[in-house]
């Protein structure tokens, strides 16, 4: 997501603040600051749109100070603008923080600290974290930002500057990346690698539970509470290009590996004391209740999520539910009132489709609830209602991180709508929170056995059909796990309902056609067992997906690929990790190009 770079040194702060941030582009945002220590006070500089717009700002003269903070932002809490661009200072312009990640118990903090007297001025949750630091402030800043830190709920890496303590900056880690270079007499901290190289190769990898103090004179990393400690010495040994890829191969592989990170923010902020709390959405019970149907508006992979989330909806809200593809919804003249909601589902929140779908819902009187990824979106400025899916920036062309978020934001949207509707019961719901509050480390498991899948991947590099096969929602992943087969290694494949092989399909399964068949859903179980013998009796060669514990599968299939258990409705966020990173080692496989396949776009934005 968002960029940090923090510098104290013998050069001029600013030129190496804005080389940093330059090598940070590739992760995504939205607006861009500075803050350095000049005449002892702090001065900020923030712009809204890309890096060039912040430079223009500053001008040719920059300020000859050796200490000094930067950030590029990507927008969750508050549209991009200058006022909600990093870095935030507290009320009397004491204190300077940047963050990445996102504060969970913002709002609380920020209702007290309102009390106590202090004046906020943007939307965004960091902006509490410099009034924080004012409040508890007695004269040691380090003191001061673990007291700071006692009080945090989330995800974050900040860092903080004073005009009291002008010799030192403070940085601390929980659950996103932070790491400090060093230099001959000059100390970097960054949210990733790129940002330094260009000045030293010398690093501390800061784990989680870490702050640093760094001065002119050294670093020291502590814990939480004080204590040192010592830290092992990393030199980075990659080029300029895979350290933007976090030593990744490719970003598709980095964005694989970035999920279970990326399904915990989604989550943050929305689960309480085992309900849903879905700030961003305002919808009451009556008018719920006059709600006669849903329609979900999406294209390609989104409306893979989508049809998830029609089952989801239907089970739990028992509200009829249709899934369109965007580019024909408004072509055939869709049933859309004033009792009809409408989602839409969008990674960039500019998709032509989607959003064109979305104004003919509006004009028709639907309510308006968007899925995306993007703060400040065509999408999500225009939908009534907003969930955002806090997955960060996708690099590469095939989505990985936006789908598995998006399959979380139609759980959301379901448990939510259920809760208000009164129609799933209290126990229900709390056994679903509770699954879902699994699923980011459930997550970590299945890439963990990355090696794996890969070890028969290679087996597909002459293959030029494929199948994905499986029944409820286990079809659903099966269509986006061919999507993604096909998107990047150029095989085709199609998925198919499993009961439907016996109306044509079987006649395409020939000796060694490789067939995947998701077997998740306990309830069509044996359907599914009987229909993979179907596919094995022509001899096709059967790759199962199924949980743990299932010793029945093997014995029917040639290689199982296990997945943690969860419930059934959950299911599809871990289902499609193992397809995503078989499409990805195929791919590599062939020798394709894995981030950029042949005639995609990432963003579709004209019809």
């Amino acid at each position: 997501m968002c960029g940090i770079v923090g510098y104290i040194g013998h050069r001029p702060a600013i030129p190496v603040l804005l080389d940093g941030l330059k090598k940070l582009e590739y992760r995504g945002y939205d607006s861009a600051g500075v803050a350095v220590l000049e005449q002892g006070g702090i001065t900020t500089c923030k712009a809204v749109g890309k890096l060039v717009a912040l430079e223009d700002k500053l001008g040719a003269d920059f300020s000859q100070t050796c200490m000094g903070i930067g950030h590029t932002r990507w927008a969750t809490h508050g549209r991009p603008s200058d006022l909600n661009a990093h870095p935030h200072m507290d009320t009397e312009a004491k204190f300077a923080v940047v963050h990445n990640g996102i504060i969970e118990n913002y709002l609380e903090l920020k209702e007290w600290l309102i009390e106590q007297g202090h004046h906020f001025i943007s939307e965004t949750d960091t902006e509490v974290l410099p009034h924080l630091v004012e409040y508890f402030y007695q004269g040691d800043l380090v003191a001061t930002v673990r007291e700071v830190l006692n009080h945090l709920k989330g995800s974050f890496a900040i860092l903080v500057m004073s005009r009291q303590n002008p010799d030192i900056l403070v940085a601390a880690r929980k659950d996103s990346p932070m790491v400090v270079g060093l230099g001959e007499n000059e100390f970097f901290v960054a949210s990733d690698i790129p940002a330094i190289l260009n000045y030293t190769r010398n690093t501390y990898i800061i784990e989680d539970g870490e702050m640093v103090v760094l001065t002119k004179d050294g670093v020291k990393v502590m814990d939480f509470k004080g204590q040192e400690k010592e830290k092992q010495l990393y030199e980075v040994k990659w080029d300029a290009v895979a350290a933007e890829k976090g030593g990744y191969d490719h970003f598709m592989l980095k964005e694989i590996h970035e999920q279970p990170r990326a399904l915990r923010d989604t989550l943050i902020s929305r689960l309480e004391d085992d309900k849903v709390v879905l700030q961003e959405v305002d919808l009451t019970a009556e008018q719920l209740q006059n709600f006669r149907k849903v329609f979900i508006v999406a294209c390609g992979t989104a409306w893979h999520a989508g049809l998830v989330g029609k089952t989801l909806i239907e089970r739990w809200v028992r509200l009829p539910v249709e899934v369109d593809i965007a580019s024909e919804f408004r072509y055939r003249a869709p049933l859309v009132d004033e009792h009809t909601l409408v989602v839409v589902v969008s990674q960039s929140g500019e998709t032509a489709d989607t959003l064109a779908a979305l104004r003919e819902a509006k004009r028709n009187g639907a309510r308006v609830v968007a899925v995306t990824n993007v703060v400040g979106s065509s999408v999500a400025r225009e939908a009534h209602d907003v969930i955002y899916t806090w997955a960060g920036p996708e690099i590469a062309v095939a989505s990985t991180k936006a789908y598995t978020t998006q399959l979380e934001g139609m759980v959301l949207l379901g448990l939510y709508l259920a809760q208000i509707r009164g129609t799933l019961a209290p126990e229900k719901i709390k056994e679903v929170i509770a699954a879902l509050k699994r699923i980011p480390a459930q997550a970590q498991e299945v890439i963990d056995e990355a090696e794996h899948i890969r070890d028969f991947a290679e087996s597909f590099v002459d293959v030029e059909d494929t199948f994905f096969i499986g029944r409820s929602l286990d079809w659903n992943v099966a269509m986006e796990g061919a999507l993604k087969l096909k998107e990047i290694s150029y095989i085709h494949a199609e998925a198919y309902a499993a009961g439907e092989l016996k109306h044509g399909t079987l006649a395409l399964i020939t000796e060694k056609t490789p067939v995947i068949a998701l077997a998740t859903q306990m309830d069509v179980y044996e359907k599914t067992l009987s229909n993979i013998i179907e596919v094995r009796a022509r001899d096709a060669r059967v790759i199962g997906v199924t949980f743990k514990g299932n010793k029945d599968l093997v014995k029917s299939v040639d290689h199982v690929i296990y997945i943690p258990e969860t419930i059934a409705e959950l299911a599809p966020i871990l289902t499609v990790i193992p397809l995503q990173l078989l499409s990805y080692y195929v791919s590599v496989a062939r020798g394709c190009d894995v981030d950029k396949p042949r005639n995609l776009a990432k963003s579709v934005t004209v019809e």
